[in-house]
């Protein structure tokens, strides 16, 4: 392997954001070591400062013992007006207690101006305090730019400003975010190249994609490809609106098409098993053909597909399916051909 990407699962706040969607304290901690069991380097498990059932799982959490994962608690920057130190949502993540802590921003004007209805100034204002708070309590400060492409597109000097800003409070990870989902994979390797020539050497950037254009897995690659080493997503996909980047379909790909690292050393056949545990916990099914993991995926009808597989099994599949954990079928039909019957 050439080089490791960190995987973060958000599966537990942004994945929890989906339709019909709704885990109780023991599905957490349940999807918790499901996702620890896999060797996912961060699991984003909620955000304690919005529900009573994320506080009571964070409180639980101080007494797992992952053996792979770093848990991390999710929250906003400080509200407009008021010191970081006296922000409740702020002052409940460090009472989550977690090494690691995720906070979003705004990269975009319109956002700031439109939305929070601060000035932009202010806007950088909440991102730099917030992460110097963090920082300063001894937490490892993950920075979600959110809207960062399209405030790219908008505002290009003030989105750069909003990530330099938070590299300079101090955040060790500055991730963009495609919010809404909108940007093509072109868009994402400009912006990450822009993003990438701002911020010092040593800040580790990544991406957060949605799917909402059917991208979203794309969009991650061209991130990677572009110079990003962390990637964050649900692990079957997902999350609020169209879902996020599956990382069951972009993990398999990561590692077996462009050699890098993104779990332990053969945990990767695991990936088919954990990730139907999970969608089971949380409820719903996985796709028939999802990439890699589906049940479809490996599923063989034509009779001349069904052959060619039989002689040579690379003929008509790009991996071996056990490298997943996934299953090879044929499948019973007037087109299957005697010879793949017979056999």
């Amino acid at each position: 392997m050439n080089r490791t990407i960190e995987i973060l699962d958000t599966t537990l706040r942004d994945g929890a954001q989906g339709e019909g969607i709704s885990f109780s304290v023991q599905d957490k901690i349940a999807v918790t070591m499901a996702l620890d069991e896999l060797g996912i380097a961060w699991i984003e498990a909620g955000n304690p400062g919005s529900n009573p059932k994320d506080n009571e799982f964070f409180k639980l959490a101080k007494n797992f013992q992952l053996r792979n994962s770093t848990l991390c608690a999710f929250g906003a920057t400080r509200k407009k007006g008021i010191r970081a130190e006296d922000d409740p949502q702020l002052i409940s993540l460090l009472e989550a207690d977690t090494k690691a802590v995720a906070i979003f921003g705004k990269s975009s004007a319109f956002h700031a101006k439109e939305v929070l209805k601060v000035s932009l100034e202010e806007n950088l204002a909440m991102i730099a305090e917030t992460i110097q708070f963090l920082v300063k309590e001894g937490r490892n400060v993950i920075y979600d730019a959110e809207h960062f492409f399209d405030g790219l597109a908008q505002k290009k000097e003030y989105a750069l400003k909003t990530i330099k800003t938070a590299c300079a409070a101090g955040a060790a990870r500055i991730v963009l975010c495609d919010t809404n989902g909108g940007s093509f994979p072109s868009v994402i390797t400009e912006g990450v190249t822009q993003a990438r020539a701002v911020l010092s050497e040593d800040t580790i950037l990544g991406i957060h994609a949605h799917n909402d254009c059917g991208l979203a897995l794309a969009c991650s690659i061209a991130a990677l490809e572009a110079g990003a080493s962390h990637v964050q997503g649900t692990l079957a996909g997902f999350g609020e609106r169209c879902g996020n980047t599956a990382l069951a379909a972009l993990v398999p790909s990561l590692e077996l098409k462009m050699d890098l690292r993104c779990l332990p050393e053969g945990h990767l056949k695991k990936i088919s098993e954990i990730s139907r545990r999970v969608v089971e916990i949380a409820n719903c099914t996985i796709s028939d053909d999802m990439p890699y993991i589906g049940s479809h995926a490996f599923s063989h009808k034509a009779g001349m597909h069904a052959d060619a597989i039989l002689k040579v099994a690379s003929s008509f599949e790009h991996i071996k399916p056990e490298l997943v954990g996934n299953d090879r079928h044929f499948l019973m039909s007037e087109q299957g051909g005697r010879s793949a019957i017979a056999e």
